[in-house]
């Protein structure tokens, strides 16, 4: 999708925000990754629809990722889960830059592998 010409700087700024929250924002807090992306999207989402469809996708995202890091705890006791969950931590490091730079350039963007659990 071409860059949006009707995306304001403003909303972009937030829509970036909300998928480098949800990349880097654990880090910071606990649960950052998802708080982020949570509140960025009940605070903005009726006031800009880009924003929403952004901190929405960010969300649904960071919930996903928690729940194969779930996964991966048990799987560490046979090994395989620690290359899995370190597969799964870059993989959403890079995915969440993905996404912040399409937010950026005033495009839309889908995470591959996401479950959409949460609609707006």
């Amino acid at each position: 999708m071409d860059q949006d010409s009707t995306t304001d700087s403003s909303s972009r700024n937030w829509a970036v925000a909300a998928h480098l929250c949800g990349a880097f924002g654990g880090y910071l807090i606990p649960f950052g990754g998802v708080l982020g992306p949570l509140l960025i999207w009940l605070t903005k989402k009726e006031d800009d629809a880009f924003i929403g469809e952004h901190a929405l996708e960010a969300l649904n995202f960071r919930i996903t990722f928690w729940l194969a890091m779930l996964v991966c705890v048990p799987l560490a006791f046979v090994v395989i889960g620690i290359p899995l969950a370190l597969a799964a931590v870059v993989g959403s490091w890079v995915l969440g830059i993905v996404a912040a730079s399409k937010a950026s350039a005033g495009e839309s963007y889908r995470y591959p592998f996401c479950l959409r659990l949460v609609t707006g």
